[in-house]
């Protein structure tokens, strides 16, 4: 399939509060040219409970996006399940919330999400867990192991958790 705008989107909680969202656009999954950026900031957000991080998360990317207009792929700072059950984590939320397919792409390893697919990328020996829904796990992989940067994070991920922060 062929993924014209693609996004990918961080959340970041301030110490002072409220959340404040980013999202990167790219014309194709790769993220080679940034062609917009994106941010939101929320004043309330919900309080943070195991399990349910999403409840968190999704105001906040609901806020960046609705700003952005549609997309026809997103990557998340996340797992999209948390095991190969199918427990659903950040990323089977936004899909069923944003109803395109969704690329996680997880920093650290989750103990129960064993179907996560590892990927390294520039020198890195530490892998990130690649899990994703509306596409294969496979194809997702091989789009991380492709996103324009020379670091373990793809640039455009590097790009909004920078932007969040800021």
């Amino acid at each position: 399939m062929g993924y014209i705008r693609c996004a990918a989107v961080d959340v970041h909680y301030p110490e002072a509060g409220g959340a404040t969202a980013a999202l990167v656009i790219a014309a194709g999954p790769a993220f080679a040219e940034v062609t917009e950026e994106h941010v939101a900031r929320l004043d309330d957000v919900e309080p943070y409970r195991p399990g349910a991080f999403y409840l968190r998360e999704l105001p906040a990317m609901r806020a960046v996006l609705r700003g952005a207009g549609p997309v026809d792929l997103l990557v998340v700072d996340g797992y999209v399940h948390l095991d190969p059950d199918g427990r659903p984590g950040l990323g089977a939320h936004a899909h069923e919330e944003f109803g395109v397919p969704v690329i996680g792409v997880a920093k650290t390893a989750f103990r129960s999400a064993t179907h996560a697919i590892p990927v390294l990328r520039g020198k890195s020996v530490r892998p990130l867990q690649v899990t994703a829904i509306g596409l294969a796990p496979d194809e997702a992989a091989r789009i991380v192991r492709t996103m324009a940067g020379p670091h373990r994070l793809p640039d455009a991920l590097r790009r909004v958790d920078r932007l969040s922060r800021e």
